[in-house]
This record gives structure tokens, C-alpha cells and sequence, in this order.
């Protein structure tokens, strides 16, 4: 039985393994017919300017819905809710847990699609930083990018 067990979990390991190894040679096709931002790697003596992840410069019209606030407590259920209400400014920003790269995220917004965000505080408070942004300074999207790009590539 317990030989069983151990076959059935080498199994899912090895599938698990399989399908995110496949997620990560998928090519970046553009996604939503948006124009985004390609920010290419800095040189390798360059550290001061580090990479920016994915952003559309503008919203798409077609953003898929994100997973509802409901499901989630706490912070997470507050940044859920902040998306949910600035989708076109969640969109044009990075998300710095460099998701693009590892998930072929698009933006910020990418990230609560799914529950990717649920399990990663940098989208969590990124999210959050972004909604405080716009409702209390009235910032715009592309100020809120600046400010945000400005404090997470310092980490």
C-alpha cells in the first residue's frame, strides 16, 4: 500500500514537473492585442538599473475577470477587491515578483486572474500601493508606474 502511495506521489511530482517546465519554454506572444512593454535585461555590470517586468502601456478593452475577492481574507482579499475596481490601471503596471518571466504574466493584473497573488505578498501590496495611489493622491496610471518601479527595483 504504501508502495502504491509512493508511486502515485513520484507521478504528480514528475507531472507537476512536466507542465511547468512546458509553461516556461512557451513563447511571449504579446497577449490581448495591447501594446506592452518589452523591457529588455540590463548589462550584466549595470545593477543600479534593474530589469521592468511586463506592463501594457494601455489597458486592453479585454481584460478577463479576476478571481473574486470572496474567496480570499485579509490583505489578500483587499487587493483582490482593489484590481477588481482599477483593472485599467492594475494592467499598466510591473509586477516585481517577476512573473513574467516565470509564468508569462503580462502585467500586474496577470496575477489575479488567478490565485497566483493569493500565495505572493509583492502582488499583494503592489496592488494595494497602487489602489492607495490613485483613490487618496489621485495619481494616474503612468505616475503610479513611475512611483512603483521607483520603490520595488530598489529591492
Amino acid at each position: 500500500m504504501k508502495t502504491k502511495i509512493l508511486i502515485v506521489v513520484g507521478l504528480v511530482l514528475i507531472a507537476g514537473g512536466i507542465v511547468m517546465w512546458t509553461v516556461r519554454q512557451v513563447p511571449d506572444s504579446g497577449g490581448h492585442g495591447s501594446q506592452m512593454s518589452h523591457s529588455p535585461s540590463p548589462p550584466e555590470s549595470s545593477p543600479s538599473e534593474a530589469r521592468v517586468p511586463q506592463f501594457y502601456q494601455a489597458a486592453p478593452s479585454n481584460l478577463p475577470p479576476v478571481l473574486p475577492a470572496a474567496r480570499f481574507i485579509g490583505k489578500t482579499n483587499a487587493a483582490y477587491k482593489a484590481v477588481s475596481e482599477i483593472p485599467e490601471t492594475i494592467a499598466q503596471l510591473p509586477c516585481y515578483c517577476h512573473c513574467d518571466k516565470g509564468f508569462g504574466h503580462k502585467s500586474l493584473y496577470s496575477c489575479f486572474e488567478t490565485d497566483h497573488a493569493a500565495s505572493c505578498a509583492v502582488c499583494v501590496d503592489e496592488a494595494l500601493l497602487a489602489y492607495r495611489l490613485e483613490k487618496e493622491e489621485k495619481l494616474k496610471p503612468d505616475q503610479i508606474r513611475e512611483r512603483i518601479i521607483t520603490q520595488y527595483s530598489k529591492m
